[in-house]
């Protein structure tokens, strides 16, 4: 097995490294002047089980090329399988045609994956789950909540604890870790009467003096967990927190979080928010290395992933 770890993930992939026992592979992913980017692995990997760790976040289309370039030179040296490991997903919010003549890009960044040359996917939390199915090569989607439910576990009296899914769309994610937490839920209506008025908020749920948790997959601008939880906290919830896997946090989002009345954003490594977590005391990061590492030595073993989607 060999491990190759790109420019956007190499504090993860050194995490994952160190879980699975295996050092990373040399290689430089370099940028030259023109911003052309160029790939070297500096060993073997001729029949070799090649693990390729990169998110596509900010700056998404470098990323994406690095990634696409790495694959390329992996296949080129003869590596007997690649696994792309996508821990964030870029581009899969644009998952459908929003109206005509748009593209579908999720579906047209499947294709150049597995042009370049990869022969599976291991990705986390995709922002749609139907995005598996734009690869025609096997997908794993892993999910946080195993990482969550842990977390949540250890914090927060489950007894008083209420999941909140910031959205009808994020329903079944808040269920999935309140049937294991053994919690209630709740969940944010968002609706705008007619055009122009302002949007109201409403919560399905009994929140008064509860613990609440809001789940979600990706934190972008933050303007709607942080008017969520101001919205939780008027109609007197005790405390608010919220786990999201992808901390995009793009604009003003630390500033909206630290002034909202959050108590904690906790968020994954799955992008690298080293910089951006120390901005705020409200920014918790866990991560899930064991678990991506846990997937990835099972994949080099053949053995079973799918106990990894049960919590």
């Amino acid at each position: 097995m060999k491990i190759i770890a790109c420019n956007s993930s190499k504090i993860l992939a050194e995490k994952i490294s160190k879980y699975i026992e295996v050092p990373l592979a040399n290689a430089a992913v370099k940028t030259f002047n023109d911003r052309e980017i160029f790939v070297e692995i500096n060993e073997n990997i001729r029949g070799e089980d090649v693990f390729i760790i990169q998110s596509t976040s900010h700056p998404a289309n470098d990323h994406l090329m690095e990634l696409l370039i790495t694959i390329d030179a992996a296949k080129r040296g003869s590596a007997k399988r690649i696994t792309a490991v996508i821990p964030y997903y870029g581009y899969a919010r644009q998952d459908r045609k929003p109206g005509p003549r748009t593209p579908i890009t999720a579906k047209l960044v499947a294709n150049l994956i597995t042009t370049a040359g990869a022969d599976r996917v291991l990705t986390l939390d995709l922002h749609a789950e139907q995005i598996q199915g734009f690869f025609d090569i096997p997908t794993d989607n892993l999910f946080a909540g195993p990482v969550f439910a842990k977390d949540i576990n250890e914090k927060y009296n489950i007894e008083n604890l209420v999941a909140v899914s910031p959205d009808i769309g994020g329903v079944v994610r808040a269920r999935a870790i309140a049937n294991k937490l053994g919690a209630s839920i709740a969940i944010v209506d968002k609706r705008r009467p007619k055009a122009g008025e302002s949007e109201v908020m409403n919560i399905i749920g009994d929140v008064a003096d509860k613990d609440c948790i809001i789940l979600d997959d990706i934190i972008d601008s933050a303007g709607t967990i942080c008017n969520a939880a101001d919205r939780i906290i008027e109609l007197g919830a005790s405390s608010i927190t919220a786990y999201t896997t992808h901390g995009v946090l793009t604009g003003k989002a630390i500033d909206r979080i630290e002034k909202s009345k959050l108590t904690e954003l906790v968020i994954t490594d799955s992008i690298n928010n080293d910089e951006k977590s120390q901005l705020s005391k409200k920014i918790r990061v866990i991560s899930v290395s064991d678990l991506l590492g846990e997937a990835i030595k099972r994949i080099s073993e053949e053995s079973s992933v799918s106990s990894l989607f049960n919590f």
